[in-house]
């Protein structure tokens, strides 16, 4: 399924850049690109890329993705391998920034920067929507989830290979289109596609505050299954990092729906402070957000079983 959605992005991504490039297209000369890039038809971005601000990016992306791959093999939860091969990505998207700053008309190295820095987050979200399935049967508490662990991940990949489909066809429609209604009508289609999957994930992170929320109020003694340890340690403090995750992710989605609703004009799609602030930032939260609080740290052992037996012996007794 997560092949399957993977290839679902690529096919979207590939689309998508397509109709930008099949779009800009001019019979004018090609003007001195460090002149008036605002104005330059040939420029994507619309502005040159800073380099101190991508070598910052760069490497407080690529700092995080590097101390989550010495803590999937040091403390374990390799499951969360989806998030660490996404921040590489992600890293490696940025770092063509660099190339647009010294080549700013360069349509391929834009496609292949905004192709990485669209499709790296995908990881970010299946790695979210595993932890929660794997934080849930380690506390023993199934049944406080709307859906169970074990079809939440089914479900809600499936979900994002609905939407990159439907993204697909939206970019595929605008960019064999002939006329401006035609593009018009697929642009739409995308952005309807963005918007679902924003929905989607929307709903995960209901799923996640609900779930949190019934174990409280029906559960006191998995609540407090950790109290008498530091608050770091608590399974409770890994809870916290996937909302804060889910937060920057949600910030993200919502970014890029408002940009493509706005196009690739816009005033969004046309601001580096917009691009770092609502993308690269929400994103690197969501991420770095894990490294104090590492998932094998809390669901790889064998700590809550005997608490757990306990819970069930207590009410077998009653």
């Amino acid at each position: 399924m997560v092949v399957i959605s993977k290839r679902s992005s690529l096919l979207f991504l590939f689309t998508l850049l397509s109709c930008a490039d099949a779009f800009i297209k001019y019979d004018v000369p090609r003007p001195d690109p460090f002149v008036d890039p605002k104005h330059d038809p040939y420029n994507p971005l619309k502005y040159i890329a800073s380099n101190v601000l991508t070598g910052i990016a760069v490497a407080l992306v690529l700092a995080v993705a590097l101390t989550q791959t010495w803590l999937i093999f040091k403390v374990g939860a390799k499951w969360m391998m989806p998030m660490t091969i996404g921040a590489y990505l992600f890293a490696l998207g940025l770092s063509f920034r660099f190339g647009l700053h010294l080549h700013p008309q360069s349509k391929g190295i834009y496609i292949l920067e905004y192709l990485l820095v669209v499709l790296s987050p995908c990881a970010f979200i299946a790695a979210d929507y595993v932890l929660l399935g794997r934080l849930a049967k380690h506390l023993d508490a199934d049944r406080h989830l709307l859906v169970t662990s074990r079809r939440i991940t089914i479900v809600f990949v499936g979900s994002d290979v609905t939407t990159f489909l439907i993204q697909a066809a939206g970019g595929a429609m605008s960019a064999s289109a002939s006329d401006l209604v035609k593009a018009t009508i697929g642009s739409h289609v995308f952005l309807a596609g963005l918007v679902a999957q924003l929905i989607s994930f929307s709903c995960f992170t209901c799923i996640c505050l609900i779930f949190l929320y019934r174990i409280r109020k029906n559960d006191p003694r998995i609540w407090a299954t950790d109290k008498a340890e530091k608050w770091y340690n608590s399974w409770l403090a890994l809870a916290g990092a996937l909302i804060v995750s889910c937060i920057g992710i949600l910030i993200r989605s919502g970014f890029r729906v408002v940009e493509i609703s706005e196009g690739f004009q816009g005033r969004l799609s046309t601001s580096e402070a917009f691009f770092y602030g609502l993308d690269t930032l929400p994103l690197f939260v969501a991420c770095v957000v894990y490294i104090p609080f590492w998932p094998g740290r809390f669901t790889c052992g064998p700590i809550l079983r005997p608490i757990r037996q306990e819970h069930k012996e207590s009410s077998s007794s009653i």
